[in-house]
Formats: structure tokens, sequence, C-alpha cells
């Protein structure tokens, strides 16, 4: 009997997801080359450019765990198991996979979650 998430067209998620993480990647090596760079020696510029690094660094660790999300997409797209609730294993509506492709799971259970 076929798999009813096989159905899906799971290549055209596999290329946004990835389009995804490429675009994540890009910010994230911006971000890391702006904390990086030299900061000014006057104090009320440092102050400022202290809590600019706080937001990049705040901009970095959401940008990490969509990574981690998007991956553990492209591994249950791998496994054949992308489009069913890692929880209870019902399908994911197409709509939601549209608004949050990485999403593992159905809106009840990501409710519950």
């Amino acid at each position: 009997m076929e798999n009813p998430h096989q159905a899906m067209d799971t290549a055209h998620f596999e290329s946004i997801l990835l389009a995804r993480k490429a675009e994540i990647e890009r910010r994230l090596s911006k971000i890391e080359h702006d904390l990086g760079t030299l900061k000014s020696a006057d104090s009320a510029e440092r102050a400022t450019e202290s809590e600019n690094d706080e937001v990049l660094e705040e901009f970095g660790q959401v940008g990490e765990a969509e990574l981690r999300g998007i991956d553990a997409a492209l591994a249950r797209i791998e496994a054949g198991s992308f489009g069913a609730c890692v929880r209870c294993d019902e399908p994911i509506p197409l709509e939601r996979l549209n608004a949050v492709p990485h999403t593992p799971f159905c809106a009840r259970c990501a409710a519950d979650h």
C-alpha cells in the first residue's frame, strides 16, 4: 500500500527548504561578521553598539533554531516521512506546510506542544 504522505510533492518543499536554509546561512554569516567588527572608542557609541549586538545575537539564535527545524524537515523528506506529524502521524495539511514548511506538527499537536 502506498504511503499517503508520499503523494505530496516533496521536491517542491525540499526546494523551498534548501532556499530558506541558504538565506538563513547568509544572514547568520553577516551577523557573525557584524558581531566581530571593532567597536567604537566613544562610550556612547559603544553602548548603542552593545544594544545592537544583543539584537543581532537574538536574531542569530532564532536563525539557528530555524536551521535546526529545516535540517529536521530535510531529514524527514529523505526518510519519506515528510508531511506526517511527528507526534500523531496524521497528515499535516498543505496549507500549514505552505505557511511553515519545516513544521514537524499538525495544528492540533502544535497547539498541545
